[in-house]
Parts: C-alpha cells; sequence; structure tokens
C-alpha cells in the first residue's frame, strides 16, 4: 500500500472512523482524510464517525460533519480504520467494519495485530497523523488538510518533544506549515491552553501524587467524585499524566480515573527504560512503548499497587 488514491478511485461509499475517545492524533488524522476524500472525490458518498471530539478541535475544517450516531443499516464499499489499535475500540462503527466490502487499517500503535484487509502500521512513526500525510499526494494537499495533519502530530508527539519524532516527522510539520497554516496557534490553543477547571484538576492530581520505586516511578488518581466536583469530562483530564512524567528523576508515570462502577481508565507513560505498552496490552489496553492505556476494574490503591511493580519488574531487568 503506497496511497490511498487507489482505493477510494473503487469506491462508492466510505466510512472513516477512529478510536473510541478520540484524542488530537485520531480526529486530525481522521478529518484530514475526510477532508481530502470531500475535496477530490466529490462523488464518493463519504462519512466520518466519531464520539464527539474535544472542543478544541472544531475549528478543523468539516468537523460539523462528524457523525456521532451510527445507523446499523449502512454499508460501504471502503471502512477505513484510522489511530485505532483493535476493532474493539472502533466503539459503534464496527458494524461498518464488520460489513464493508474493503476494510484499511492505519495506525503506529504498536499492540496494533493487523485486522484489516490492509494494514498499513509504522509503530515507528510519531503518528497516524504522519501516516496519512505519507499516503497523501504533497501536491493535493490544502490549507484545511494541512492544519488537520499538523494538529495530530502535535499531539501525539507532544509538540514535537517525545521519543518517536523522528527527522521525517519534523520534514513533515516543515512542508504543512508552509502551506499557510497558523501553527503557534494551533499549539498554543489545542495542545497548552487549559480552562481554569482543566488546570483546578490538573492541581488537585498533583496534590494527591505519590512516588514510588525510590522516587522513579508516580501515581496519581482522580474520582468520579471530584471530577462532578471540578466539572470536568474525561476529555479534560488530557495532559494530566505527562505533567505527571516530567517530574524530576521519574522513569514512569501512572495516572488513573474512575469511569463508574469501581472502573478505572489508566494511562501511562514512561522515559527510556520502561515498556508501558507491554503492561497495558497484559491487562488488554494498548499503545505505544513510552505511552499506553488500558481500564481496569478494583481498588485504586491496589491497582496502583499492581502497576508499580510491573513497572519495578521491568527497571530491575534493565539494569542487570
Amino acid at each position: 500500500m503506497t496511497n490511498l488514491d487507489e482505493y477510494l478511485a473503487k469506491a462508492e461509499t466510505v466510512a472513516i472512523a477512529g478510536h473510541i475517545r478520540p484524542d488530537g492524533d485520531c480526529v486530525g488524522s481522521c478529518l484530514a482524510t475526510y477532508n481530502y476524500i470531500r475535496t477530490y472525490y466529490p462523488a464518493i458518498e463519504a462519512a466520518l464517525y466519531l464520539e464527539p471530539i474535544p472542543n478544541i478541535f472544531k475549528f478543523l475544517a468539516r468537523s460539523d460533519e462528524i457523525l456521532h450516531v451510527c445507523p446499523a443499516d449502512r454499508k460501504y464499499d471502503l471502512f477505513l480504520s484510522l489511530d485505532c489499535g483493535d476493532t474493539g475500540r472502533l466503539g459503534e462503527a464496527v458494524h461498518y467494519f464488520d460489513a464493508a466490502k474493503k476494510t484499511i487499517c492505519i495506525d503506529h500503535h504498536i499492540s496494533n495485530q493487523s485486522f484489516a484487509d490492509e494494514n498499513y502500521i509504522f509503530p515507528e512513526k510519531s503518528s497516524t497523523s504522519e501516516l496519512i500525510y505519507e499516503l497523501l499526494p504533497k501536491e493535493r494537499l490544502t490549507k484545511e488538510i494541512a492544519e488537520c495533519i499538523y494538529t495530530g502530530i502535535v499531539h501525539d508527539t507532544g509538540v514535537f518533544q517525545y521519543s518517536c519524532t523522528s527527522r521525517s516527522t519534523m520534514e513533515a510539520a516543515g512542508v504543512l506549515m508552509e502551506l499557510g497554516i497558523n501553527y503557534s496557534r494551533i499549539i498554543a490553543e489545542t495542545f497548552f491552553t487549559k480552562t481554569y477547571n482543566q488546570n483546578r484538576i490538573m492541581g488537585l492530581a498533583l496534590l494527591k501524587s505519590r512516588l514510588h520505586l525510590g522516587g522513579k516511578c508516580i501515581s496519581s488518581v482522580i474520582t468520579a467524585a471530584e471530577m462532578e466536583e471540578y466539572d470536568v469530562l474525561p476529555r479534560h483530564l488530557e495532559g494530566i499524566v505527562s505533567q505527571l512524567r516530567s517530574t524530576k528523576d521519574v522513569e514512569a508515570a501512572i495516572f488513573l480515573y474512575e469511569t463508574g462502577d469501581g472502573n478505572f481508565k489508566v494511562s501511562a507513560r514512561s522515559g527510556e527504560h520502561v515498556d508501558v505498552s507491554v503492561i497495558a496490552v497484559a491487562h488488554g489496553g494498548g499503545g505505544h512503548k513510552r505511552a499506553a492505556g488500558f481500564s481496569v476494574q478494583g481498588d485504586s490503591g491496589r491497582l496502583i499497587e499492581m502497576i508499580v511493580h510491573e513497572i519495578g519488574e521491568q527497571i530491575n531487568n534493565d539494569s542487570e
């Protein structure tokens, strides 16, 4: 697979979907692809299915056309799964995947098992948005498409600071910048700017944090009651685990938030010596070596102890 055009030319109907609780890379890659199809293949009946996206991404072109409801009676010639490690994370759109004549998966999660008919999976790449950049003809990149791709790259690289950032990532960003996008505004308003309540809940998470393994690991947990008190939703917790990880001498960070009925969503980040994707996959989740997540049920204190133990084993093995 070298480009999308060879598949789009054979399709009359196309569905695009990303993972549940869409983040910047998911939104950016999906909207870039959707805008490309709508611009250059107007005869194709295209639909983009995502759960409600954060407000910070609603400036992206055609974000108002995203569909949140998936009627079961629809069938598509081509289904594009973007930034999704497995079909279980496609949400309600999974029945479109199952019924499609042709399926393509474009992703960079190391835990991806190549579940589609065609798979374009490169775990070493910074983001799915960078993969979309590779698959689109450069002469067909518009300012609107560039904004989507750049936003996705920025969010999955932590503004080009994570280890997944490569020379090709920076070269892609340079090309996108030359298309006239307001790159500094995208970074400021979608990555760094937080609402007052987001800053308050991050402050609470930092105050509640605890060090483990002699300061090599840090953890924090936010309960459902605290989220209600601070008037925040799960999408407003973005960035907390990375802030924890930036603590001096910390190799790995664990952040849990309660989703109800004793369930917790776990996000993990690491430096150079811990592969958090191994831990995530062991608990039914997935992700990357340095950034992964999963859902689990139980007492938050015991869950943290369990995860810290697993992190400690990796640190000890690495030092031997």
